[in-house]
């Protein structure tokens, strides 16, 4: 069976709505801290496969480098899981194409869907939960669980996921809590080799799975940089950006729908133990665990742990 970290209970959706706080828990932070520091080289340095020495900070003014210098200049790959991809302060965030980690809460009622979806929207932006195609640096602060189950296939050791949402962004739960699932239980999967699937519940969960913007991004994933452009898998959830999920990265260029998919994959990746890899050579598939928002480099971009079974 796979070992997952167990959730901290203030980050846990209770009864009713509960805000995240800020009160800092002293030990937890320090040993997340180290943990953090010898895994990506410090918390001023971006999370990748390179070697190097340590980015240096930018001044706030956004005099920054460029994110392929800070990555270049960052120290090694993570060698455990639960490991986010920050960002060195000062670096440029991922670009974007044009066209592109007691008593079981009470789960709460998912938002609500809202009125008619953005017209501009695609029939894949759709499926994948959107409803808007604007990107509020905040929301309500507040995660709601998707209501639902779903036992799943049940092949090999069954991983149960929570969904969640942050109450306020543009999103259909249901269709995200789906996205989310099928790109988990895809043959081309973390389960693809039988060793694993996973299933759908809105009790307490082997880990979560959760959507929000930049900001409650930001909080989930402190003490690591996320710095409102990247996603994170620590602490038993994949927290993941509504900016990415919006807006992609350039190298998917306008196949939002795969960057989604590797999104998912590589966050919950970390939550199984699986750290950084690197592109192992021009023009071979990026491995799912590789820092793709920063760029796939010579390899071509790829969003699953096993491409090469059917989808």
């Amino acid at each position: 069976m796979v070992s997952l970290d167990d959730v901290s209970r203030t980050s846990e959706p209770v009864r009713g709505r509960r805000r995240w706080t800020t009160r800092p828990r002293r030990a937890v932070g320090v040993l997340t801290a180290l943990v953090a520091f010898a895994a990506g080289g410090g918390l001023g340095a971006a999370v990748t496969a390179d070697r190097g020495g340590s980015a240096p900070a930018a001044a706030a003014t956004g005099e920054a480098r460029s994110l392929t210098d800070a990555l270049r200049g960052s120290r090694g790959a993570a060698r455990a899981g639960h490991v986010p991809d920050s960002l060195a302060p000062g670096t440029a965030a991922p670009t974007t194409g044009a066209g592109a980690d007691g008593v079981p809460p009470t789960p709460t009622t998912a938002p609500p869907a809202g009125d008619a979806a953005d017209p501009d929207l695609t029939e894949a932006d759709l499926a994948s939960g959107l409803l808007a195609a604007g990107v509020p640096e905040s929301a309500s602060g507040d995660l709601v669980v998707v209501p639902g189950s779903d036992p799943g296939p049940g092949v090999g050791d069954v991983l149960t996921v929570r969904v969640e949402v942050e109450e306020g962004l543009a999103v259909d739960p249901e269709a995200f809590a789906a996205f989310v699932m099928t790109t988990l239980n895809d043959p081309r999967g973390w389960g693809g080799d039988g060793s694993l699937s996973f299933a759908r519940t809105d009790r307490p969960a082997d880990l979560r799975v959760v959507l929000a913007s930049p900001t409650l991004v930001d909080r989930m994933c402190a003490p690591l940089q996320t710095r409102g452009q990247v996603s994170c898998g620590r602490g038993g959830h994949a927290t993941l950006n509504f900016r990415r999920w919006v807006e992609a990265v350039e190298d998917y260029g306008t196949d939002r729908d795969s960057y989604r998919r590797y999104l998912v994959n590589h966050e919950v990746g970390h939550l199984l133990g699986h750290p950084h890899a690197t592109c192992p050579g021009s023009g071979r598939r990026a491995p799912v665990m590789q820092q793709q928002s920063y760029g796939v480099g010579a390899c071509t971009p790829n969003p699953w742990p096993f491409p090469g079974r059917d989808g």
